[in-house]
């Protein structure tokens, strides 16, 4: 019994990885940064891999186990990106600590804005949060119309595939 819980920690967890990874990937799509203006600095990049790692824990609240998995696999590469830029270690805990606090408050309110399909709820918290309030104009619109049809997408793949690692997003 102990073999067959070890090997579905070992999958679910393997899983949560190769989920990273997609959300990792799409946002690092150029467009986002070319397009929509994205700062490509160490916050813009956090703040898309945040939203598509949140796209993902959205789609599989149900799945605790799943979705905790990306968390986890979020957050140690967070620990190890911050270790390979040079942040001593003495600190990599408290940088950790508040790109957590920083994920869990705009999930809250990404879930809020996506749970009453509010497109300008969720274009003003993504002008706050990915430009810091300095949004060209359109580009909140044009991404939080993006963050609903990602929500679509995903919502209308099988679960059966998030359990292998697959998760396709939308191409620009």
């Amino acid at each position: 019994m102990l073999g067959l819980t070890n090997r579905r920690r070992y999958e679910t967890g393997r899983a949560g990885n190769l989920l990273y990874g997609a959300a990792v990937a799409a946002a690092r799509e150029p467009f986002l940064y070319t397009a929509l203006s994205v700062p490509d600095t160490l916050d813009g990049r956090f703040d898309l891999v945040a939203l598509h790692a949140f796209l993902l824990v959205h789609r599989l609240r149900d799945q605790t186990d799943l979705a905790q998995a990306v968390f986890d696999a979020m957050f140690v590469d967070m620990d190890n990106n911050l270790r390979e830029i040079g942040v001593g270690d003495l600190s990599v805990g408290k940088r950790v600590r508040a790109m957590w606090e920083a994920f869990h408050g705009r999930s809250k309110t990404y879930e809020t804005a996506l749970e009453a399909n509010d497109p300008d709820a969720l274009a003003a918290a993504l002008a706050r949060n990915v430009w810091r309030g300095n949004a060209p104009p359109g580009a909140a619109t044009a991404l939080a119309g993006r963050v609903l049809a990602q929500a679509a997408h995903l919502k209308d793949q099988p679960l059966s595939a998030f359990t292998l690692g697959q998760a396709r997003f939308l191409a620009p």
